[in-house]
């Protein structure tokens, strides 16, 4: 069975075809951040014609490149949501029209959902049950996942999400977007040590994160050191180590109170290497596994989509003709696991 996934949530147009038998076959992906970096961040209108203009032209490369046909597609999974309403209507509708028109199955699945499984798509792939650490531009969340559609959530921000902090520090900072990259990028210049700033919400127990204070002491700590040498590099470096020791303080502690033995990291933020690196040597520390997706599977993609579909159509779920995108969905209201074995 050969599964069409599209994701069109944001400012990444992805497809990509999975085959129960052959695994992943491709995927292709156009990104859009050189047509919103000049705004600073994602303009909704522009992000969704930039999906009507980009997103036959990449089927149509993807079927070319597998030498595959239309009618060889045997279901469409598109993203539902969460995300930008005006994006998602256009990942949508060409899906279930396409699904219609090939008299062909469809679902439409969870965004989030599919960033937790993407670590699925490598070899090794975990084994349920595990935790896992949710960092985008959108969610930072903690979730226990017993198996596909039955999760768990311990812990999620309470204001801005990590990958969002990134991006306002890094616009502050006059760097580009997105600003993940950028701040790193400037904090591999600094030498560390001179400015400590706070690991929200550690001081206290619980698993839930808020990062929006680390904005507000970079914007502070900004204005009093002005015009210090290489003071941009170094407030870079200590906010992104205090995003960084932060997201490590709760998965330990994620990790006492489930009991679990593999910790797996996706979304967005997942491809920062300093947080690949804490959470690697806090995985030895504790004797668990930890699990990555490659760094072109932790932003958007149709490759984890593909995946989810399939594994939602080879169980028997699929959405009727009048389809409908849910921009708000949180992943603990999700209410269609799949049957276990």
């Amino acid at each position: 069975m050969n599964i069409l996934g599209i994701e069109t949530s944001c400012d990444e147009t992805g497809v990509a075809l999975y085959s129960g038998d052959g695994g992943l076959l491709a995927h292709r992906l156009y990104s859009q951040v050189a047509l919103h970096a000049t705004y600073g961040g994602v303009v909704p209108e522009l992000a969704s014609r930039d999906h009507v203009r980009r997103l036959l032209p990449l089927m149509t490369e993807l079927l070319e490149h597998t030498g595959l046909a239309r009618t060889d597609i045997h279901g469409v999974a598109y993203t539902a949501g969460p995300g930008l309403a005006g994006a998602l209507l256009v990942g949508a509708a060409l899906g279930r029209g396409l699904a219609w028109a090939l008299e062909v199955p469809a679902v439409g699945v969870h965004h989030m959902e599919a960033h937790l499984l993407a670590p699925m798509l490598e070899d090794p792939a975990p084994d349920f049950p595990f935790l896992a650490l949710l960092v985008s531009g959108g969610h930072t969340q903690l979730v226990a996942v017993e198996g596909v559609g039955r999760y768990r959530l311990l812990g999620e921000s309470v204001d801005d999400a990590a990958g969002e902090a990134f991006d306002k520090t890094a616009k502050l900072l006059g760097l580009g977007y997105p600003g993940g990259p950028a701040i790193s990028r400037l904090a591999a210049e600094a030498s560390g040590g001179r400015y400590r700033f706070p690991r929200p919400m550690t001081d206290r127990p619980g698993l839930d994160f808020s990062f929006s204070g680390l904005k507000t002491f970079a914007i502070n700590t900004l204005r009093t050191q002005d015009g210090a040498p290489g003071h941009e590099a170094e407030i870079a470096r200590a906010f992104e180590e205090a995003v960084v020791d932060t997201l490590v303080i709760k998965c330990r502690r994620a990790l006492e109170a489930t009991a679990y033995h593999r910790l797996i990291i996706a979304g967005g933020v997942s491809a920062n290497s300093r947080l690949r690196e804490a959470l690697a040597t806090l995985a030895t520390e504790r004797g668990v596994e930890v699990y990555f997706p490659r760094l072109e599977f932790c932003t958007d993609n149709g490759a984890m989509v593909a995946y989810l579909g399939y594994l939602r159509l080879a169980a028997g779920q699929q959405e009727s003709a009048a389809f409908s995108i849910r921009p708000r969905w949180p992943l603990d209201t999700l209410d269609v696991p799949l049957p276990e074995d």
